[in-house]
């Protein structure tokens, strides 16, 4: 949270916007201060008791009522976008909530010596994932035996666990990230305890009114986190794609939007993805729906330019009817890709983020670009975390 002393902005951790504290200053540089709070004096009526550490990765706004959660994110999407963007969102954002509990299908999780967990904010430190509540209950007793028989390589062998389970955590997988090569029926037999399955892939069916998509992604393809909010974060977008329409799906993953513009909208789609593993598995994605989809493999980037190639956005034909969604990493898209987008030519872009500063600046380039904002939602992908997904729909004017 900010606070301002002699005109030095002081980043507070552990606080919430009109309380007063005493908090010690930890670090200061030229242009901002970083304090925790350290004694609450006149405390908010949002305050909650924390019953882990809530320094510990995904808890930084645990303290803070959830209601109250949502209305701090509502208003950091207004700001980003009045004070980067310079553009005044015309109501308020709605962030759609999530059960805080068990709503994480993927983590990240770091091993040093017998111990594994998350990192505490700022440090290599580790804490313990359980007492944040973000995994199930399912979810850790399976990583505890997993660690059980990690622990028989030795000690420093295995540094991290990546882990990936579909929505209903039927099915639950397991990437080990080692110092060393290790025999691969040594990590088989590791990966096949109890709570996990065969394979390096999960498959999710997420159902959308009377429409069922199913779609496979490998245990290190990113894909959206939350299994409460997943199916109303793709209902809520494809529901601004026109029926029977050309759509051109950008960072798209392993199909999250693509697949169900193709299945519920009859969309002609064109999906581009970069990242090796998550391409695979949209191609696969593609052909189980029949081959209606066409698939790049390429960087968004790479294909922004007018130089020869598979595929070029330069060489996409207009969209004038058509649609463009982008999921960008956090640091939104590059100069040459939005220019790239904008030349499109599409009626609608739908741009996915999560990272509400990076994306007000990209909003006020593609409003000066002759687009109006025609929709705006958050959806709390991220509870007890200072991230919100947002979701900004603009109209060519």
């Amino acid at each position: 949270m900010i606070a301002r002393h002699e005109g030095q902005v002081v980043l507070v951790a552990g606080a919430i916007p009109g309380e007063r504290v005493q908090a010690r200053l930890a670090r200061v540089t030229k242009s901002v201060a970083h304090a925790e709070v350290v004694a609450i004096e006149e405390p908010s009526p949002d305050r909650r008791a924390v019953s882990g550490d809530p320094l510990c990765g995904g808890c930084l706004y645990s303290h803070i009522g959830y209601a109250r959660q949502l209305a701090i994110k509502s208003d950091v999407i207004g700001d980003a976008f009045r004070r980067i963007g310079h553009i005044e969102l015309a109501v308020p954002v709605g962030v759609a909530p999530s059960p805080e509990d068990g709503y994480r299908m993927r983590a990240r999780l770091h091993v040093r010596g017998s111990r594994f967990g998350f990192f505490r904010e700022g440090t290599h430190d580790l804490c313990d994932a359980r007492t944040t509540r973000q995994l199930l209950p399912a979810t850790m007793d399976a990583l505890e035996r997993l660690m059980a028989a990690v622990r028989s390589t030795g000690p420093g062998v295995v540094r991290e666990i990546e882990l990936s389970e579909n929505l209903d955590a039927s099915e639950r997988v397991a990437h080990l990230d080692t110092s060393e090569a290790l025999d691969p029926r040594l990590v088989d037999k590791l990966l096949s305890v109890d709570g996990f399955t065969a394979g390096p892939y999960v498959t999710d069916a997420v159902t959308i009114g009377d429409a069922s998509l199913k779609l496979r992604r490998h245990v290190q393809s990113f894909f959206q986190g939350n299994r409460y909010l997943l199916r109303d974060l793709v209902a809520h977008v494809i529901d601004r794609v026109p029926i029977d329409s050309p759509v051109l799906d950008l960072y798209a993953g392993v199909g999250l939007f693509a697949v169900a513009a193709a299945v519920i909208r009859g969309a002609r789609v064109t999906a581009v993805e970069g990242d090796a593993r998550a391409a695979a598995d949209l191609q696969a994605n593609g052909q189980a729906i029949g081959g209606t989809m066409t698939t790049v493999r390429a960087p968004v980037e790479s294909v922004a330019g007018t130089g020869a190639g598979i595929f070029s956005l330069s060489a996409v034909p207009d969209m004038k009817a058509g649609t463009v969604i982008v999921d960008p990493p956090r640091t939104g898209m590059s100069r040459e890709a939005l220019d790239a987008v904008l030349r499109v030519n599409a009626a609608r872009l739908i741009y996915v983020s999560c990272d509400a500063a990076t994306l007000a600046r990209d909003a006020r380039r593609i409003v000066d670009a002759g687009h109006t904002i025609e929709r705006a939602g958050a959806f709390d992908m991220f509870p007890n975390t200072p991230h919100v997904e947002t979701v900004i729909v603009f109209r060519r004017s």
